[in-house]
């Protein structure tokens, strides 16, 4: 019989901090994966060099429908932590912009030092295993049992297996199945972090495939509202970009999406602009401050052709209005297959926010993107996997130490 102390489901991010972080407290880790090796959405993210964490990491920058589910683990695993460990393993990193940090390097060297971090005599780790049922027993043990007829016996299971994002790295939703079987509530899961696409009028922006600009985006309602301010890109299907992105989080089929154009321009500076220059056009004053084919688009639909001189100041703040809050209609995302993550999955309701394990089943545990905690674009989905699965070894390791 394969008997641990804990079997760990998913070798990601998640998964495999918490396999090192229980290892190294001397428990036996049964660290189960269906792809062929461990880490691949880490080898693929931030270009490449991994966006690993951010140095603003807080509570704030996720959404979840208990917005104070992530405080805990949160406090007690922060951004300086993984930066300490990165520093301990000689891996040079630089901050890009609004507190993202990034390996000079390669990905690959997350995931070496995850591994490394992983004691060899504590920690086993099993890739192209796919699951075929997972059972406990009577006695509160949990046997996983592969497709080929191996199995796994421990009393904790921990859930870390990610969400349906990018599938084609091999993404499922095996976490939410799993949870349904124990009677647990998921959240509706979505993806987050997405382009939106465009019809209807708003496909006429479509021909700016490719043109980005500085913005401000808004979506969302009520306490669900967020707004950032970063680059929107246009797309051949519609609206992406950091800005855009982050907004898909929040934004809902049949809810609008609002830019701000020229987010820096004076509150008045249309009209202050025909006091000093009333023989120019709306369509040049666009042309100075964005990208020509977005100034001409702009300029086309607000059909203000004449001298601003000749325009009257009512519809001079009208088109100022326009642009600081422009309306976007989405008929909807690019789907899983484009979504950074996935929002929704386990209900924080269902697990425990200091020890991610499920009240009603003992010795069942859910981590890092698994559960309904999704973090904004930037490292933040990262920095709750860390600290969700050090939330959990240490849990492990408390109830290991009660066990006879």
């Amino acid at each position: 019989m394969d008997q641990h102390d804990v079997i760990i489901l998913g070798a990601g991010a998640a998964g495999l901090f918490c396999a090192g972080q229980a290892g190294q407290r001397g428990l036996r880790v049964a660290l189960l994966e269906k792809a062929e090796a461990p880490g691949k959405k880490i080898l693929i993210s931030g270009g490449g060099r991994c966006n690993f964490t951010n140095l603003g990491a807080g509570p704030g920058n996720y959404l979840s429908a208990n917005p104070h589910f992530a405080k805990s683990a949160l406090a007690r695993y922060t951004p300086a932590d993984f930066i300490a460990l990165v520093e301990r393993y000689g891996i040079a990193w630089h901050e890009k912009t609004l507190g993202q940090l990034f390996c000079d390097g390669s990905a690959k060297q997350i995931v070496a030092m995850l591994l490394e971090e992983c004691p060899s005599e504590k920690v086993t780790l099993t890739c192209e295993v796919d699951v075929a049922s997972v059972t406990r027993g009577a006695d509160g043990v949990f046997t996983v049992t592969a497709d080929d007829g191996r199995a796994w016996h421990a009393p904790a299971l921990v859930i870390a297996t990610g969400g349906p994002s990018i599938p084609k790295m091999g993404a499922s939703d095996f976490a939410y199945g799993l949870a349904r079987q124990f009677g647990l509530k998921v959240v509706e899961p979505r993806p987050a972090l997405v382009p939106l696409t465009l019809g209807g009028e708003d496909a006429l922006f479509r021909e700016l495939s490719g043109v980005a600009a500085p913005v401000r985006a808004r979506a969302g309602s009520g306490k669900g509202k967020a707004e950032f301010a970063e680059a929107a890109l246009f797309t051949h299907k519609g609206l992406s970009g950091p800005a855009i992105l982050q907004v898909s989080s929040y934004w809902r089929h049949g809810e609008e999406v609002g830019i701000t154009f020229l987010p820096d321009a004076a509150t008045d500076w249309l009209v202050e602009a025909k006091r000093d220059r009333p023989r120019t056009h709306l369509r040049t004053l666009l042309r100075e401050r964005l990208p020509a084919r977005l100034a001409d688009a702009l300029a086309d639909r607000l059909a203000l052709e004449r001298e601003l001189g000749n325009v009257s100041d009512k519809d001079l703040r009208a088109a100022q209005a326009k642009l600081g809050d422009w309306r976007f209609a989405p008929n909807g995302t690019e789907g899983l297959a484009k979504a950074e993550v996935t929002a929704g999955g386990i209900a924080t309701a269902e697990l425990s926010s200091r020890t991610m394990e499920a009240a009603k089943f003992p010795g069942l545990y859910a981590i890092g993107e698994a559960v309904d905690v999704t973090g904004w674009l930037g490292g933040y989905n990262f920095q709750w996997a860390w600290a969700s699965g050090f939330a959990c070894a240490e849990a492990l390791a408390e109830a290991r130490a009660l066990r006879p």
